[in-house]
């Protein structure tokens, strides 16, 4: 097409944007028997709709096959603290997972089941997030009041949670294999001949401590060991903690230490020391998480490593699906552990 000379071409008019394919505000108004505007403020999150009136558009929005743009691009990621290397970890990859499609992560680190961690939540949902991660946070608390949970419901931001979902809700979760961490570490001890092996586990009711639990008492049980419960030793996922169980484990006479926490395991080296116990002609110690300190230590640690890469790849396929309003199954997806063989373990004491 040419322009007369001396005349502008006609400036085209932005209106505004509807994903390409699908349908107009007006059709999931129409579906959803409300008005345009609400339509609307359930798209962008906004408060001010009831839960009834939420629910009947986002099922319209499905049913006439509407998805969100990625406008928003905000995504909120709870986490319990950075200064566990494995928490930075998986925080970093997940948000490299999401930078592709122009999502930045927020990250917050707010000890889970507090009202910072709610308040959090909160304050960033008012200003606005597309979605909401769960890493290890308030999703691994059995028995706490999940109000935060509750809230994002109830503005119908999609969340997704890493390492155990809320109970009763059916947002997509991805985990490690809890159960089948345990049996790679038990059954690499019991490999080497170790008999009396003990768990030092996390405390009862976080969802992955009890999931290890589970697994260690299945795996020692599979191979005949008697009495595996009394070989369980419940503290805090920190140096200290497993300093504790550790100590009362030894006190026991046993020979392998799976720890539930790569710090739980520096603890238990420290008390083995305490004690005159070398790492590993006395006592084997097997770690969990690979955090990236474990080669330079007296005797780099054996450990059950997380499939942090794995996991975010899931955690940018899920996110992106829902903010963009597609549907993502609620099944958890268990991604498979794999065991780091170091210097921390060797053959139970008289065995060659």
């Amino acid at each position: 097409m040419t322009t007369p000379k001396g005349s502008e071409p006609p400036k085209r008019r932005r209106g505004p944007r509807t994903p390409v394919g699908t349908t107009t505000l007006a059709q999931v108004a129409q579906a959803a028997d409300v008005s345009e505007a609400t339509v609307s403020r359930v798209i962008n999150r906004k408060y001010g709709v009831s839960p009834a009136t939420r629910q009947a558009v986002e099922e319209a929005l499905k049913q006439v096959g509407y998805e969100r743009p990625l406008d928003n691009r905000l995504v909120l990621m709870l986490t319990p603290n950075l200064k566990n290397p494995i928490f930075a970890q998986q925080a970093e990859r997940v948000e490299n997972e999401l930078n592709p499609y122009g999502l930045t992560s927020i990250i917050c680190p707010v000890y889970p089941g507090t009202p910072r961690e709610r308040d959090y939540v909160e304050s960033l949902v008012d200003a606005g997030v597309a979605a909401i991660v769960f890493l290890s946070s308030s999703n691994t608390l059995r028995d706490e009041d999940h109000r935060v949970v509750q809230f994002v419901e109830s503005r119908g931001i999609p969340y997704v949670s890493i390492n155990g979902g809320f109970p009763e809700s059916d947002a997509p979760v991805v985990s490690t294999d809890d159960w089948r961490a345990a049996e790679l570490a038990v059954g690499h001890l019991h490999d080497l001949g170790h008999r009396k092996i003990g768990l030092l586990a996390g405390p009862t009711g976080n969802l992955p401590a009890d999931r290890r639990v589970e697994g260690f008492l299945t795996a020692m049980e599979r191979r005949g060991l008697d009495d595996p419960e009394a070989f369980v030793a419940r503290q805090h996922f920190n140096v200290e903690g497993g300093q504790q169980a550790a100590a009362t484990l030894l006190a026991m006479g046993v020979t392998g230490l799976v720890a539930s926490s790569d710090e739980m395991a520096f603890g238990a080296y420290r008390a083995a020391e305490r004690v005159g116990l070398r790492v590993p002609k006395d006592v084997s110690v097997v770690g969990y998480d690979d955090s990236p300190v474990l080669d330079f230590i007296g005797s780099p640690l054996t450990t059950v490593r997380q499939p942090i890469e794995r996991i975010a790849e899931n955690i940018g396929r899920i996110v992106t699906s829902l903010i963009a309003n597609r549907t993502v199954s609620s099944e958890e997806i268990l991604v498979e552990p794999e065991l780091r063989l170091r210097a921390s373990t060797a053959p139970a004491p008289g065995r060659p």
